[in-house]
């Protein structure tokens, strides 16, 4: 593993190399969560970077207590791929992007009557299913670049020749208010594992987790559909959450904060809208707390994206990208917010994360068509 998992302290480490760039605040807030009572270990992803309170691309363990802020707003927040019929050959980019552009992110109320289960139909927040969301959500068209592992790459269902899909979104709404009224309550303190509030919270956030899964596979749903294409769900996985783990011997709760699991088999690792993404094996290491970077993370602050870029770019011109892919963005703060240069190098990530023996490369995937949406934040 050379010198990429480097510690901060004896609970403490983060994932990087040398030509890495890691803001000194998001350590510091690794350092600072470290405190907190009951945290026995926190690492730090190649995609670290500062949060509100909390660093944003880290796994965080501790025992007898859990902490919800940890977790976050957008409890749930995941992936999801897809395998379409849409042939990669055969894609018109021009008429691809101009059918895109007619896409709504609100899913009519008639097509959620039609599509949604009794027992998500009845969900007080369902009238957000199979929509993407805000800040750094999307969906994006891929297509397969480079291949590093056929068989790996054939079973798990993927045509090469054919356009995936990945979903990137969690549970909206709900995850915001449930994280709203436990700080309410408790402020940033943790729940003592057993008591009556701890497990009302569990009893929340694994709803929450289930309704991310849900608006993931509706948001893709309805992508299709528009698209009057198919498509079948090869992976999804969450990467805002708390469960239980064991390190090194000892039960306790692993938090992840923007930190994609290394224990659910393959998994993709994106850049930005205007970078290649990464289909990996994960490689499981008790070291990294069994986490891995949830993409290129960022290295501009919102705020500042605009003043940095907008005598440079207008909207339009950062709709396409330096690798001949379409963004399709309503709003303008936000396509400035999350344009490539506010963003890592995916490869600079990859490094990282290969160098430290975490996981093994399947394939490289290239962004053909990305769709954002509001400006609504989400971490």
């Amino acid at each position: 593993m050379g010198n990429f998992i480097r510690p901060l302290s004896d609970a403490v480490a983060y994932v990087a190399s040398d030509d890495l760039w890691i803001e000194s605040d998001a350590t510091r807030q690794l350092l600072n969560t470290a405190r907190l009572p009951g945290m026995t270990r926190v690492v730090g992803m190649p995609d670290l970077h500062p949060g509100r309170g909390y660093p944003v691309g880290a796994a965080f363990f501790s025992v007898n207590h859990f902490y919800p802020a940890l977790v976050g707003n957008d409890i749930g927040c995941g992936m999801g791929l897809w395998q379409t019929s849409l042939q990669s050959r055969k894609v018109n980019l021009d008429k691809l992007e101009k059918r895109a552009q007619s896409y709504s992110d609100a899913a009519p109320p008639e097509w959620l009557e039609a599509a949604l289960p009794p027992t998500l139909a009845a969900h007080p927040y369902a009238a957000s299913l199979g929509s993407v969301g805000g800040g750094n959500h999307f969906a994006e068209l891929q297509q397969v670049e480079s291949v590093y592992d056929d068989e790996a790459v054939s079973a798990l269902g993927i045509n090469a020749k054919q356009l995936l899909l990945l979903a990137h979104s969690g549970s909206r709404g709900l995850g915001q208010q449930i994280l709203r009224a436990h700080v309410e309550r408790f402020s940033h303190s943790g729940l003592e594992e057993g008591s009556d509030a701890a497990n009302d919270y569990l009893a929340q956030h694994n709803d929450a987790l289930t309704f991310a899964v849900a608006n993931r596979a509706l948001i893709a749903r309805r992508l299709l559909e528009h698209f009057r294409e198919e498509g079948e769900r090869l992976l999804d996985v969450n990467h805002n959450l708390v469960e239980p783990y064991v390190f090194n011997g000892q039960p306790g709760w692993l938090h992840r904060k923007g930190a994609t699991p290394a224990s659910c088999g393959p998994v993709v690792i994106p850049g930005s809208r205007g970078d290649y993404s990464y289909l990996v094996q994960p490689l499981n290491s008790s070291d990294a707390l069994d986490s891995l970077a949830h993409g290129a993370g960022r290295k501009w602050m919102r705020t500042e994206c605009k003043g940095r870029l907008s005598g440079k770019f207008s909207p339009a011109q950062l709709a396409r990208t330096p690798l001949g892919s379409r963004v399709i963005c309503r709003d303008r703060q936000l396509i400035y917010e999350e344009a490539p240069q506010a963003y890592k190098s995916i490869e600079s990530v990859m490094e990282c994360l290969t160098g430290a023996g975490l996981v093994k490369p399947l394939a490289r995937l290239k962004p053909v068509l990305t769709l954002k949406t509001s400006g609504e934040r989400s971490e």
